[in-house]
């Protein structure tokens, strides 16, 4: 494998730079004085941002932008081998890394670095854990796969041996990282289109603890499903966390306010320390604060920062994110595509003031459509009011024989109020038809559905 050498700034060529970690690392990159290039299908906020550090951005993605000069060439999985771009490399002969090698290697240069791993959550964990570290100065680099405000976008260059960031399962492409502290969430069935099934995961989760050096640590929650098969045999000290059941960090007397944000008590090796107050909603953020307290305690960071770091975390956009009123309808949004992400994100809702609960719900992908139908439907069954909008294929082409009007229909099975209709324009209509004041709307996904609440509060 091409090792890039951090100390001497090269040229680096990022195919599908507009995404959102490679983005991130490109800005990392510009931070160091590398030259960097990239290429993506279209402009956006992001690339414009890197144009303006100094980017050199292509558009669309084709032979031509590989120019003189390129000494390595960053890709991501999305990528494929007939990419035009991509096979330009290839002829010439260039150097090439994942996007996860290039990460991986770039952990290299930190004494502590964080990887936040998991099916759910990741992107809400780390931005937690942002917080913290920023609340404690610890001047951290931040890479986070959403925009959090507290760093003005995806990415934070800092001047500490702090690195933190979210590490990803998909083609196993966090078996790359080399972290200090690991942190898993939650292992679940996700992304049936390169795993064979959980034993398959459970193993990738597995090598990815194993990755861990002696003196490392690895944070993991102790609800996980046959967790020994994840921690067995495995070097680093393991650290566990739960919110329903005894751990090395648990917590108790839990509660909501009017919101459905939660307080609790931390429980740190059977003693009480203090109360912990979130100001996100939902049972689940209660378990990645503990993961976060976890590793912020590996750290030394004291309890009060810790304390004032979380409840200063509201969010990041796309995670329950409120978006407006219209008419006495309040519209948030939420990335939630898993079933499992779905059920939080429905029962943290019942906890927010509302009449009734409509979820406008757009699937990802036909592949994870396919492998989860039934929970799907059973999951969205939590809302009041369901509208399916069409599936977002992504990077697929093949149906399956998967249309969101069959997922409408096994919705309705379950005796639950399901509707399925073709266009974006056709449920925003609906919307402004149906729904009265008091009423909560959730646009649910993780493609574009995001704008029908933006275009209804337009």
């Amino acid at each position: 494998m091409y090792k890039i050498d951090f100390k001497t700034p090269q040229h680096v060529h990022f195919i599908g730079i507009g995404g959102i970690s490679m983005s991130g690392l490109a800005e990392i990159l510009l931070k160091e004085h590398f030259t960097i290039s990239g290429s993506d299908s279209k402009p956006s906020a992001l690339t414009a941002h890197l144009e303006a550090l100094g980017a050199t951005i292509f558009y669309p993605q084709k032979a031509s932008n590989v120019i003189e000069g390129i000494d390595v060439v960053v890709y991501t999985a999305a990528i494929h081998e007939d990419n035009e771009e991509y096979m330009e490399v290839k002829r010439q002969g260039l150097p090439m890394l994942s996007r996860a090698e290039l990460l991986g290697q770039l952990m290299t240069n930190y004494e502590t670095p964080i990887a936040i791993s998991g099916t759910h959550g990741k992107t809400t964990t780390t931005s937690m854990l942002s917080h913290i570290l920023l609340e404690a100065e610890t001047d951290p680099t931040i890479s986070v796969g959403g925009i959090l405000n507290a760093i003005g976008g995806n990415i934070r260059v800092g001047s500490s041996n702090v690195f933190v960031t979210e590490a990803c399962e998909y083609t196993n492409s966090f078996l790359s990282f080399l972290p200090k502290i690991s942190v898993i969430l939650n292992v679940e069935e996700d992304h049936m289109d390169f795993f064979k099934d959980i034993h398959d995961i459970r193993s990738s989760f597995h090598r990815f603890a194993s990755l861990l050096p002696e003196d490392g640590v690895l944070v993991i929650n102790k609800n996980i499903e046959a967790l020994e098969t994840i921690t067995d045999g495995i070097s680093a000290r393991v650290i566990t966390y739960s919110e329903v059941q005894d751990a090395d960090y648990s917590a108790s007397n839990i509660a909501f306010d009017e919101l459905g944000n939660a307080s609790f008590d931390l429980v740190k090796y059977g003693e009480n320390i203090g109360r912990i107050k979130l100001s996100v909603a939902g049972n689940h953020n209660v378990s990645n604060a503990l993961s976060t307290i976890a590793v912020a305690d590996q750290l030394d960071i004291p309890f009060e920062t810790i304390q004032k770091g979380i409840t200063s975390f509201t969010g990041t956009v796309r995670r329950f994110q409120y978006k407006g009123e219209i008419n006495g309808i309040t519209i948030i949004d939420d990335y939630a595509h898993h079933p499992t992400e779905i059920k939080a994100t429905l029962t943290s809702a019942r906890n927010y003031p509302h009449k009734d609960i409509w979820c406008i719900f757009q699937p990802h992908t036909y592949t994870r459509t396919k492998a989860f139908f039934h929970e799907f439907a059973e999951a969205l069954s939590l809302a009041d009011h369901v509208i399916l909008a069409d599936i977002y294929a992504a990077r697929e082409t093949d149906t399956l024989g998967m249309s969101s009007e069959a997922l409408a229909e096994e919705i309705k099975k379950l005796g639950a109020d399901a509707y399925y209709l073709p266009s974006f324009e056709a449920i925003e209509n609906f919307v402004l038809e149906k729904l009265i004041h008091g009423d909560l709307l959730i646009t649910m996904g993780a493609g574009d559905v995001v704008n029908i609440g933006e275009d209804l509060l337009k």
